[in-house]
C-alpha cells in the first residue's frame, strides 16, 4: 500500500514524506504525524501547513483531515508543542539524544 492510497493524501504528501524517508504507511505509522511533521519543517524546504498534520493522523486513523481537525486539533496542538519544547531542551542539554 502506498502513502497516497491513505484517507487524505495525496501524491503531494507522499512526495514530501518521501524527502523525509516516509514511503509506506507504516513508516508513518512508526514515526508518527507529529514527528513527520516537525521533520518537514525543519529539514526540508516544504513548509508544511496544520492542515497536513491534520492529513497525516486522519490517515492512520482512516478519518477525513476535517473531523480530525475539529475533533483533535487542541490535542495535536498541545503535543506540537510539547514536542517542540522537548526539542529544545534536549539541544540546551547538549546530551545528543535525538527524537
Amino acid at each position: 500500500m502506498k502513502l497516497r492510497d491513505l484517507k487524505g493524501l495525496g501524491p503531494a504528501s507522499e512526495k514530501f514524506l518521501a524527502e523525509i524517508g516516509i514511503n509506506t504507511p507504516d513508516d508513518l505509522r512508526k514515526i508518527g504525524p507529529i514527528r513527520a511533521y516537525m521533520r518537514l519543517k525543519e529539514e526540508t524546504d516544504v513548509q508544511p501547513s496544520l492542515n497536513l498534520l491534520y492529513a497525516m493522523v486522519g490517515a492512520l486513523e482512516d478519518s477525513h483531515w476535517t473531523d480530525i481537525a475539529k475533533l483533535e486539533r487542541e490535542r495535536l496542538l498541545m503535543e506540537l508543542d510539547g514536542y517542540r519544547d522537548l526539542e529544545k531542551m534536549l539541544r540546551a542539554d547538549g546530551n545528543g539524544f535525538e527524537i
